[in-house]
């Protein structure tokens, strides 16, 4: 059982906490982190996509943020998405690596799996710089089916045109290539 803290508007902790499964039942205010894996590789910039696992109850197969989870109660940004990065992609990095983005507020109704689904996140992006090859991630089975790296001006586009099946706002991707100055 995962526990999150409640949150106000500008993701400050509340002081009460929530199971994950009742904040997204009720439409409970929680934090999550985002961390977007660029490169440059030929004069371009390029970002890596997770390919969510086929066994994923929301939006299984599709191609989403580098890495990104919800934040455990009592646990800050930073470490929860280092944390996120050493368990799904294998990759170790230190609190200074990351290139705060921004922060932003999703708010989305659904059903999934026949059942109400109301995500309340307040979310902060982080950038990580690596080049790794897509095969010497070390994925984490279970949530993660594969990587792919992909030019950051073909990306934008395809996620704005529905070309690849995906789970990726558009302004968050926006934020990323604003605030690493890939225009």
């Amino acid at each position: 059982m995962e526990i999150l803290d409640i949150v106000d508007e500008y993701g400050n902790p509340t002081g009460k906490t929530v199971e994950r499964k009742k904040a997204h039942e009720e439409g409970i205010m929680h934090r999550t982190s985002h961390v977007w894996l660029l490169r440059k590789k030929q004069g371009k910039f390029q970002v890596l996509l997770q390919k969510r696992s086929e066994t994923k109850e929301s939006f299984p197969g599709c191609y989403d943020i580098s890495s990104a989870g919800h934040i455990p109660a009592g646990v800050d940004f930073v470490e929860s998405a280092i944390r996120e990065l050493q368990e799904e992609l294998g990759i170790s990095a230190s609190a200074d690596e990351l290139i705060f983005c921004g922060d932003r507020t999703v708010i989305w109704d659904d059903c999934i799996c026949g059942k109400p689904y109301h995500d309340r996140q307040y979310t902060r992006v982080f950038i990580l710089w690596r080049d790794i090859e897509e095969g010497e991630f070390i994925l984490q089975k279970e949530e993660v089916d594969g990587v792919l790296w992909m030019d950051l001006d073909e990306c934008f586009a395809a996620v704005r045109n529905n070309r690849i099946k995906h789970c990726i706002y558009t302004d968050e991707l926006k934020m990323v290539k604003d605030a690493c100055g890939c225009k």
